[in-house]
């Protein structure tokens, strides 16, 4: 019942007791009910055993309150850290179900106190140490560091995991992580066979993985350990049915030369790593000082594009698309817009230099919607007078990857008031193959209003001729690289007259990329192509100048044309 104490319940068996003993002495007494003097003697002997009754039960009641002082020690304990200790067995011989129930609640305590321990120290695709175990276990060898050697600190960036987590998903894609941290394992303990001692391994993020050696005889064995974790990496995975070939590009810091402290030799691996990168990935490369100065021109840059953009420093130049009829009769249809930096500082800046720096900064979305912005207005602007050329526009991956891509540039189009056949949109190869559902869908709404949609670079990537068919595509742009040999070599003319015919047999328009040579263009007309875009034709340039050239009616094709 609520409110009866243990107190409470002896003081009534006690009572009960004395009133019981009263009751039977009166019965059992040998005089009358009423003799006053057996009365009295039968309260006394009450009185007694509910003394003695009340005296046995208050030793219950102090062995168990005892119990229950101990295991309130004993939770407080726990509560302080101590889940190891056994639970007191004075607490088991008082109260058994208490002693039960507090075992199992330390049991089940440090078991999910192990569970949290290993969540926060170690990556559960890979069973590797994560950032912060990493991170801790380096910054302790740091530290206790003795030997006379170098440390080395590599970071490793798979080549080619995100094309794996696309095609196979994303189950196959951690089932090869862990396959790469399992041959990284190799490679340490390889190491350790050798007497270079052992490494701590570890996963950043995403596809990056990081190995460090608190002590080395040279850097030359780092360079070593570099080519060691390439040719374990280079091997052909095995994933079920799948074969997947990888890659790493390594970027190598040695202590302390490199960097005194964790923080910075991160990130001059990190650096190197993205030398490496650049170059060509597939590549190990070590920390250097050009390397910093690099990196730093490339966060000033950065900084500088932010700012241009704050300031307006950008410009569009245009390059004309040219089609040659076969009465030799030339006309521009279509202006490719490209954007040009004009830095306060460093002139004329072409967009090789600082495109990649805002993709991979993220400010491409900004710039793309200056670009986006811009077009829509130079092109309903030509509308307007009458010229009826259409506007390409570059769109980037990232770009495409906004959810809200296409509400902006609809947004734009609708501000501008700029009709749908004045524009043109251009994707890269490799993008309009891995396009979902979603911008599929929008990009063929588009198109029914009268955008046209084109491929740019197409020949640069693996095409699926079968998914080309699918896409709401109006015009391929043929890469350069198919066609730069097309003059003097037999296997390049077979090459691209089988992708020329393969593209217009699938109902889609050939524009040809990168022409330099007079001799080019007329390989290029007996294939059957008529559009053309490049150097030897015209060089990007202003808006007023391409409307001086281009905007007039069609000029017949001079018999030779000096290279641009």
């Amino acid at each position: 019942m609520q409110g009866v104490t243990v107190k409470s319940r002896a003081a009534a068996f006690a009572c009960a007791a004395g009133a019981l003993v009263f009751i039977l002495s009166l019965l059992l007494g040998h005089g009358a009910a009423d003799d006053l003097v057996d009365v009295g003697r039968s309260l006394i002997i009450a009185i007694l055993c509910g003394t003695m009754s009340w005296a046995s039960a208050q030793r219950t009641i102090a062995a168990t309150a005892s119990a229950i002082d101990t295991a309130t020690e004993r939770l407080l304990a726990a509560a302080h850290g101590d889940l190891h200790s056994h639970v007191p067995a004075e607490i088991g011989l008082e109260l058994p179900d208490l002693s039960v129930a507090m075992e199992s609640l330390f049991s089940q305590v440090r078991t999910n106190l192990d569970h949290v321990q290993t969540l926060a120290l170690f990556d559960q695709v890979t069973g590797l140490a994560n950032r912060t175990s990493f991170c801790r276990q380096v910054e302790r060898l740091l530290v206790e560091r003795g030997g006379s050697g170098p440390a080395a600190l590599f970071f490793i960036d798979l080549d080619g995991f995100k094309a794996v987590n696309d095609t196979l998903g994303h189950a196959a894609g951690d089932q090869l992580l862990a396959r790469v941290a399992g041959r990284l394992r190799e490679v340490v303990m390889a190491q350790v066979s050798a007497g270079l001692g052992d490494a701590v391994i570890g996963r950043l993020a995403g596809d990056e993985f990081t190995m460090f050696f608190p002590t080395l005889p040279s850097r030359e064995a780092a360079t070593r350990i570099a080519r060691a974790i390439q040719f374990a990496l280079g091997e052909r995975f095995e994933l079920g049915s799948q074969h997947v070939d990888l890659g790493a590009s390594i970027g190598i810091a040695c202590y302390p030369d490199h960097g005194d402290s964790l923080s910075a030799l991160l990130r001059s691996a990190d650096i190197a790593m993205y030398h490496a990168k650049h170059e060509g990935r597939g590549r190990a490369e070590m920390f250097t000082a050009e390397l910093a100065l690099e990196a730093a021109d490339r966060a000033e840059l950065e900084r500088d594009l932010l700012l241009g953009l704050e300031r307006d420093e950008f410009l569009l130049e245009f390059q004309p698309q040219i089609e040659m009829s076969h009465g030799g009769v030339a006309h521009a249809v279509t202006a490719e817009a490209l954007v040009r930096w004009v830095h306060p500082e460093r002139a004329l800046i072409m967009p090789g230099a600082f495109v990649p720096v805002a993709e991979e900064s993220g400010m491409i979305v900004a710039l793309g919607d200056w670009v986006m912005s811009r077009v829509c207005e130079t092109a309903a602007r030509w509308a307007r007078s009458g010229v009826h050329q259409r506007i390409a526009i570059n769109i980037s991956t990232r770009e495409l990857a906004q959810a809200d891509f296409f509400l902006r540039l609809r947004h734009a189009m609708a501000t501008h008031q700029t009709p749908p056949a004045m524009l043109e949109l251009e994707i890269t190869e490799s993008l309009a193959m891995d396009m979902d559902e979603r911008v599929l869908g929008q990009l063929s709404a588009l198109r029914q209003d009268g955008v046209r949609i084109a491929i740019d670079d197409f020949g640069t990537g693996y095409s699926n001729l079968a998914r080309l068919r699918e896409l709401p595509v109006d015009r391929v742009k043929i890469d350069r690289s198919l066609v730069r040999d097309i003059a003097t070599s037999a296997e390049a003319r077979t090459i691209c007259s089988a992708v020329v015919g393969l593209i217009q047999g699938l109902g889609m328009e050939v524009v040809i990329e990168g022409v330099e040579t007079q001799a080019q263009m007329d390989m290029l007309r007996v294939i059957g192509c008529t559009l053309f875009q490049g150097y030897h034709l015209a060089r990007p340039m202003g808006e007023a100048q391409y409307l001086d050239r281009y905007a007039a009616a069609p000029t017949v094709e001079p018999t030779e044309r000096r290279s641009l």
